[in-house]
């Protein structure tokens, strides 16, 4: 056969580095990264959470020893979960002034003014039960649980964090936020929803973490049944009416479609949670020698914001930083 004619090459664009980045059509920046991380109550606490390789959970006094290394990373964006010693029926760790997030708002923010912090809102790690909710029986009432989400979101707040992340998955807990950060002078706080959760068996090294797993039942009733796509565009747009500024998808790894629905549809910036189960996987099969950890860590991380997002949550945060610098990802 005579190739002579072929006048249509992509390899042509393929050929180098150079060339590969110049003409890539999804680009990454360390800015984009979010780093989750757990601070608990006590002291001079810095203890390896055997279900998440390489991640710790730390007292407010030992913040540094995590926050540093994020620091020197590049990454500037982190996001707080609570672990409190007293749990109660109505998580009332949650919202006290003197709650571990609270503390560990003011301690970060005088020592590393350089960071944009961002608090997860929710009761599932205050609650004696684990559900994200105030109960009534056995069923989590979403009516009385908002006014506690909006005191915990204020709250954070007003200890400092820069912006709040709901995800309870309260029925109206986005406009529950907004009204209380409003009617307190907080117009400029952005609400960062995690409009798109889905009940996952992938956060189960998480619940371990934080120790939020529910005593009884489950969550289902409250969060999403992972066969339901058109549900996720209907929350998304219920938590646009209500306000939020940032839409997020959790988990992102098998819910990319979704991403790219909800990218697609609505005009606000898109995140996703790469979630604790994804996390432990590709750990679990570095350690087994079954994978490249670094080239499927990047892959994988392309993949999220090929479908559309614009701001990753990982664990991978740091590393994702120092592979970037390597020229693996970008």
């Amino acid at each position: 056969m005579d190739f002579s004619q072929m006048l249509e090459r992509p390899r042509r664009l393929r050929g180098n580095p150079l060339i590969r980045s110049m003409v890539r059509e999804t680009r990454i920046s360390k800015s984009s990264l979010i780093y989750p991380m757990f601070v608990r109550d006590g002291q001079n606490i810095l203890e390896p959470i055997p279900s998440l390789d390489g991640q710790m959970r730390c007292s407010v006094d030992r913040l540094g020893d995590v926050l540093e290394p994020v620091l020197e990373s590049g990454v500037r964006n982190v996001m707080l979960f609570g672990i409190p010693d007293h749990k109660d029926e109505a998580g009332s760790q949650a919202y006290a002034e003197d709650g571990v997030v609270q503390r560990a708002l003011r301690f970060a923010k005088e020592r590393y003014p350089e960071l944009y912090l961002i608090t997860d809102v929710c009761m599932c790690e205050y609650t004696s039960h684990g559900h994200c909710g105030i109960l009534s029986g056995c069923e989590v009432d979403n009516d009385k649980t908002l006014p506690l989400i909006a005191k915990t979101a204020l709250s954070h707040v007003q200890a400092g964090a820069d912006m709040v992340a709901p995800s309870d998955m309260m029925d109206g807990r986005i406009l529950a936020i907004r009204q209380e950060l409003d009617k307190n002078g907080y117009v400029s706080t952005p609400i960062m929803s995690y409009a798109v959760k889905y009940s996952s068996a992938f956060y189960g090294p998480f619940r371990d973490a934080a120790g939020s797993a529910p005593s009884f039942g489950d969550r289902k009733g409250y969060q999403m049944d992972f066969h339901n796509r058109k549900e996720a565009l209907k929350e998304a747009a219920l938590d646009v009416k209500e306000g939020a500024d940032i839409l997020m998808v959790k988990p992102a790894m098998s819910y990319l479609d979704i991403v790219r629905d909800v990218a697609d549809n609505f005009n606000l910036p898109v995140a996703a949670y790469s979630v604790s189960g994804e996390y432990a996987m590709i750990k679990a099969a570095a350690r087994a020698g079954l994978i490249d950890e670094a080239a499927v860590v990047c892959e994988a991380a392309a993949g999220v914001f090929r479908a559309g997002a614009g701001i990753l949550l990982t664990y991978y945060a740091k590393e994702l930083a120092r592979w970037m610098d390597e020229g693996r990802i970008g």
